[in-house]
């Protein structure tokens, strides 16, 4: 009702005050009556102690309010003063932003708890520290999961300098990246030997410094993948080694019953024999040639890395393949030969690692009615590509995995060696060689550098 309005009620105070103080001066002034002047003095002092605490207990709930919302005290409530206070609207408005920081607290602390169920969840050890620059020692730790318990073997630790004490190798190793970076840790967690991938975030929310760590053991998935890498690799070496044993043995053999017991041969026994002796030696060589190439896989030698730029490659490239693409009819254009940005790499091994590519190109288009190669560089954030295309007859999705495999082949007469020594030259200069094909439409092998 506009009787119980805040506006209504203050006028109504001043207005009895003004009259009261009208009245005293009247009474003091022009009358004698004592009892009279105390009773209005009375009378007016009670009228402005009640307009004080009227409007100072407004003053009170808004400073009771804002206190709430400070500290997210969501018990306080207006209701009363909703129905019998002098601001209806506001004391609604005052409940209703309550609730709503309510409601988000709520939904704030579910999303933790999925979080934090989610983040126990996981086989990945996460331990989140809460940084203090001033006081290091006491650094707590706001979050350690089940799975950092289990890997590294000790509890969920409230203090960091406490997992110091009990790991201080996995200590040295998170401080040595305490930036924020990955590194791999080999160390015994109860004479058990466990080899972790470690990763450090540092975070800064609300003017606080975090810094997550995250690890997880990759002893079983190395060991997985060394076995699949010999395997494989055994497979391809027992391959070729029979190859050239088996008519070796066989030859063996026959020569062994040839001249078994035998003081003369006949001439066309003399023929055979000769055969027989020049295949042998040929199968031989042939393992022979196999044995150091294997070796020339292991014994990459060290890059001498120097300041090239990607047109000075793009330009040794060009000289260097254009006379044999020529000669096999295959159209082979080296573009962006100008370009100045400068990469560290040794300019021999990545010269081989590009001719073993185009090379590779080259008899991919060997078929193809317009045989076309491009060879150009692009840059892409932090990384440098050099790319070699061609439209030649490409890979199929299930030979992409194999290429790699030392030895493993799908030309005729090819060593399958180019593109391990290839792959093993980029990781020598911390790249890579990424490969993307389309059979018999296009094939894109990447040299990828980085690049800052």
């Amino acid at each position: 009702m506009f009787y119980k309005r805040f506006t209504f009620r203050l006028l109504t105070k001043l207005i009895f005050i003004n009259l009261l103080g009208y009245l005293l001066y009247y009474l003091i002034s022009s009358t004698q009556l004592w009892f009279s002047i105390f009773g209005a003095s009375l009378l007016f002092l009670a009228s402005i102690i009640s307009l004080y605490y009227y409007i100072n207990e407004i003053r009170s709930d808004i400073n009771r309010f804002i206190l709430a919302v400070k500290t997210r005290d969501h018990t306080l409530n207006f209701k009363n003063k909703v129905t019998k206070g002098s601001f209806p609207e506001l004391y609604q408005s005052f409940g209703d932003i309550l609730q709503v920081h309510k409601q988000i607290k709520l939904e704030q602390e579910a999303m933790f708890e999925l979080i934090k169920t989610i983040l126990e969840q996981v086989p990945v050890g996460v331990i989140v520290i809460n940084k203090k620059v001033l006081d290091q020692q006491n650094e707590e730790i706001a979050f350690f999961n089940q799975a950092a318990s289990n890997l590294l073997g000790v509890p969920a630790f409230k203090y960091w300098h406490r997992l110091q004490q009990h790991l201080p190798d996995f200590a040295k190793e998170i401080d040595l990246i305490a930036s924020g970076g990955k590194r791999f840790l080999e160390f015994k967690i109860h004479d058990k030997p466990i080899q972790l991938s470690i990763e450090v975030i540092p975070l800064n929310l609300f003017e606080k410094n975090y810094s997550i760590i995250s690890f997880q053991n990759i002893k079983d998935e190395i060991e997985q993948k060394e076995t699949e890498a010999w395997n494989r690799l055994i497979g391809v070496i027992s391959h070729e080694i029979l190859n050239s044993i088996t008519p070796i043995s066989s030859l063996s053999d026959t020569i062994n019953s040839m001249v078994n017991e035998k003081t003369n041969l006949a001439g066309d026994e003399m023929d055979d024999l000769k055969t027989a002796m020049q295949t042998i030696k040929r199968r031989s060589a042939g393992l022979l040639d196999f044995v150091k190439d294997y070796r020339l896989i292991a014994e990459l030698p060290t890059p001498n890395l120097q300041s090239h730029t990607i047109g000075e490659i793009l330009k040794h490239i060009k000289v260097l393949m254009q006379p044999f693409a020529k000669v096999n009819q295959v159209v082979l254009d080296v573009e962006q030969t100008s370009s100045k940005i400068s990469v560290q790499l040794d300019l021999k091994l990545i010269e081989q690692t590009l001719i073993n590519l185009i090379t590779n190109s080259i008899h991919a288009v060997s078929n193809v009615e317009m045989p076309h190669i491009s060879v150009q560089y692009r840059l892409e954030n932090t990384k440098i590509y050099i790319d070699v295309i061609d439209n030649g007859s490409g890979i199929a999705t299930a030979d992409l995995e194999k290429i790699f495999v030392p030895f493993y082949t799908t030309r005729k007469n090819g060593s399958g060696i180019g593109l391990t020594i290839s792959r093993n030259i980029m990781k020598m200069h911390k790249g890579s060689i990424e490969v993307s094909s389309m059979p018999n439409e296009l094939t894109i092998f990447s040299l990828v550098f980085n690049y800052s």
